[in-house]
């Protein structure tokens, strides 16, 4: 299990766009799982819907791509601290099956698919209260900063 402030050793991000709030476990070279707390304090709320509030899909993607990364250093034993990012490269199968709102626990699942020359593939879902929320292969790119 990491608490936030290893899973801040990891990733880069900080508020408001640190995403992962917990990761409950992690296999090197395997899985990753975790979560994200849904607060209607997120400042995206503010705009995105203000009466009817909702996580922007976009925002379920980022979530399971920085979960993601946090599996690729692991596999890999590094951290930004070692000058290495994980970026966001590539998303596809994305799929959305129920809104995501405040008050929400956000579980993230991962697997890793495959990895080459610093570009890794994930197979990635989010699920609220056991219900599939998003679905979606994500990839991230290593690259020196």
């Amino acid at each position: 299990m990491m608490h936030i402030k290893e899973i801040m050793e990891f990733l880069p991000h900080r508020y408001p766009f640190l995403l992962v709030d917990r990761v409950l476990e992690v296999e090197k070279g395997k899985s990753i799982v975790g979560y994200k707390n849904v607060s209607i304090n997120e400042p995206f709320f503010n705009g995105h819907f203000p009466n009817h509030p909702v996580m922007p899909g976009v925002l379920i993607v980022e979530a399971m791509a920085q979960l993601s990364g946090i599996l690729g250093f692991v596999t890999v034993d590094r951290k930004p601290s070692d000058g290495v990012v994980h970026y966001l490269a590539g998303s596809s199968k994305v799929r959305f099956k129920r809104p995501v709102v405040p008050g929400d626990q956000l579980r993230m699942e991962s697997q890793f698919i495959s990895g080459k020359h610093g570009i890794w593939k994930f197979d990635c879902r989010a699920l609220v209260d056991g219900e599939v929320a998003c679905v979606a292969e994500v990839m991230t790119a290593e690259r020196d900063v």
